[in-house]
């Protein structure tokens, strides 16, 4: 926002003629009247100017926009955002390679506008998950945000693609500034009585952090400058917080703290007399030094950490200090890895006073002591607790929860595990299945939660099919029968029968471990959790087109795939079988099929009849023979006629052919 401020100010000062911003420069009316006594003003349209310099806000135009600045010969200044124009060149990109983009964000968002521009026609935007319902977008789609939004509602849309059974790619484009921004407002926002967003009421970004402040219960108010300020929204409010929209001054942030200032000094004036009441207790508080007794447990503040212990300041007359030893349960190379300054903590005390008069205490027995009720609840509830990964032992890991747990190495995940190490210093989520406090001992399994979590998307996953549904898969195992293909915590069988048109064997004939396959859910038995696809329902029927390619009388050439006692059946082209009759195959008679006609031999046969609603066709190898044998014989007639030859054939052939 900055950038393109400093782009039309120096534009006003070393350009001629008048300078324009397509639409205000930024969504702040302050600034925009700051530009204004510059004689930089706003138009809507590149139609409403004929001359000068045109300046290209920050958020973007598409290229239509821009080639028609060009061809009146504008002098164009793209102030453009970096990050918007990556945004855009990424959309380009996407089009270009045929893939539909779906937009996140506002749809009449100049910045998404622009974004759009870019798509050459094949982007949509979406406002929220509900609104994918509606979309037809073929089976792979690319995702996009608008650049102020947040990465809760691209990962809402997302997933929402998602469950209608598309292949999605994601593209994370939202302004890291303004996911910092967002985050640290969100941050303050849980520590205050109240926030304060200033920024243009028109300002998406600043509209945005508002948005996320109120989701956090806190009341939130969007404020333009200091004028908007009401005395009554800080009323009883000991701390409130301050963020600002991108676009917003700095001066106007002063502004605003500053009144913000006066309105708190003169709540303040009138809760006088019971402020100053507070005050002498809070100072006779002070004036007087709290005793401590063996075994207590007291909060205090880490006011410093050392390389072996750790100063807390718990009201006594000195700080108190915690050995390396007494800061954890696990063993800890460094009191850095459990605490810092600032840092609020429960400590038992362990001496009233050592040899130097300074008061010992310990965090791990103040840890234990909460932690050994919190785990009683949480097995009694079957509910998981977290902990962080302290030491890799032989078995297993030891996990820092409050007291020291054992978690087996054949618990940690739902496979095997071969390399532990990986899960130091992680916080892990897992479930009590042993507590014994008289033996202190804790045995917890992460592989428990792992399942539960498995389980529960299993169900979503098998609530979400639907039979005809078209869903993605994996391969995973082969057997005689068919392949079980994982959709996602849900295996689904491909039977051999739906692999294809035509006759498979065997499954590695048509598909292999590993492939990534579109399949249609042809049953859903959500009892057993069973799930039955099929390919070949996605792939054309070849005896949809049978009758056209293989008419009655015609002779083609087909391969023998299996003999019969009745005769034997041949393949036409993959899909598409007929069945020669053992009185078909030959002028003679045949006792045996395999006595003229072997598998795997290729032969002639003239069609008779064509079924495609059975899927039947009836060939024939005899007529196929006396069809070849009379077209030789008639040929023959015909080139004997020319030379004046007659014979006995050419009189009485007709005869041996009935």
């Amino acid at each position: 926002m900055r950038r393109a401020v400093d782009l039309a100010r120096r534009a006003a000062i070393e350009r001629t003629g008048p300078v324009y911003t397509l639409g205000p420069l930024i969504h702040n009316p302050q600034v925009v009247a700051e530009l204004a006594a510059l004689n930089i003003r706003p138009v809507q349209d590149v139609a409403e100017v004929e001359r000068g310099t045109l300046i290209i806000r920050s958020h973007g135009v598409g290229p239509d926009v821009l080639a028609r600045a060009r061809e009146k010969g504008l002098d164009v200044i793209d102030a453009t955002c970096p990050i918007v124009r990556q945004v855009q060149q990424l959309v380009h990109k996407l089009a270009r390679e045929g893939l539909p983009v779906v937009v996140v964000g506002d749809r009449e968002h100049p910045e998404v506008r622009g974004i759009v521009g870019w798509a050459e026609g094949r982007a949509v935007v979406v406002g929220e998950p509900a609104e994918v319902r509606e979309l037809d977008l073929g089976p792979r789609v690319g995702v996009v945000a608008q650049t102020t939004k947040n990465a809760a509602e691209l990962q809402a849309v997302a997933e929402a693609l998602e469950r209608k059974g598309l292949e999605v790619r994601t593209f994370n484009t939202i302004c890291r500034a303004a996911q910092r921004r967002q985050q640290a407002a969100l941050e303050l926002a849980r520590e205050v009585d109240l926030m304060i967003v200033v920024g243009g009421l028109t300002s998406a970004n600043t509209r945005e952090l508002a948005a996320l402040c109120r989701a956090t219960g806190v009341p939130t108010y969007h404020v333009e400058g200091p004028a908007h300020l009401h005395p009554s929204w800080f009323r009883g409010v000991r701390k409130a917080g301050l963020t600002a929209g991108a676009s917003t001054p700095d001066r106007v942030i002063e502004e605003v703290k500053r009144k913000m200032e006066d309105i708190q000094k003169e709540e303040t004036r009138q809760e006088e007399t019971r402020e100053e009441e507070e005050t002498r207790k809070e100072m006779q508080e002070a004036m007087s030094f709290k005793t401590f007794r063996h075994g207590e447990i007291v909060r205090g503040v880490v006011v410093h950490v050392g390389e072996d212990e750790v100063l807390v300041d718990v009201g006594a007359k000195s700080e108190g200090v915690i050995p390396l030893r007494e800061l954890s349960c696990c063993e800890v190379s460094s009191p850095r890895e459990v605490v810092s300054v600032g840092d609020e903590i429960e400590v038992c005390v362990l001496k009233a006073e050592d040899n130097e008069g300074r008061l010992v205490l310990s965090k791990e027995k103040a840890d234990a002591e909460r932690a050994w009720k919190r785990l009683g609840e949480a097995l009694e509830r079957q509910e998981p607790v977290q902990g962080v990964v302290r030491e890799v032992v032989k078995g297993g890991l030891l996990v820092d929860v409050g007291v020291r747990a054992f978690l087996p190495a054949s618990l940690v995940e739902r496979g095997y595990v071969e390399d532990l190490s990986k899960y130091l210093g992680q916080t892990i989520s897992a479930r009590v299945i042993e507590l014994n406090r008289g033996r202190r001992k804790v045995i917890l399994s992460r592989k428990a939660v792992l399942e539960e979590e498995a389980a529960r998307r299993r169900q979503e996953l098998l609530d979400s099919l639907e039979e005809g549904q078209v869903v993605r898969g994996v391969v995973r195992r082969l057997t005689p029968f068919g392949a079980f293909v994982d959709l996602g915590e849900v295996d689904g069988l491909l039977h051999i029968s739906e692999m294809a048109w035509y006759r498979v064997n065997h499954p590695s004939e048509a598909v292999q471990v590993g492939e990534e396959l579109d399949l249609r859910v042809l049953r859903v038995d959500r009892e057993s959790g069973k799930v039955s696809l099929s390919l070949k329902q996605l792939l054309p029927d070849p005896w949809s087109t049978a009758k056209e390619k293989y008419p009655v009388g015609s002779i083609v050439r087909a391969k023998v795939v299996r003999l019969a006692p009745f005769g034997a059946f041949v393949q036409l082209e993959p899909g598409v079988e007929g069945l020669v009759h053992i009185s078909h195959l030959s002028d003679r008679h045949v006792v045996h099929p395999e006595d003229v006609v072997s598998e795997g031999e290729e032969i002639e046969v003239k069609v008779l009849s064509v079924d495609p609603e059975e899927k039947r066709m009836r060939l024939s190898v005899r007529e196929a023979v006396r069809e070849r044998e009379g077209r030789s014989r008639r040929s023959h007639q015909a080139r004997n006629q020319e030379s004046g030859e007659v014979t006995i054939g050419d009189v009485v052939g007709d005869i041996f052919e009935k």
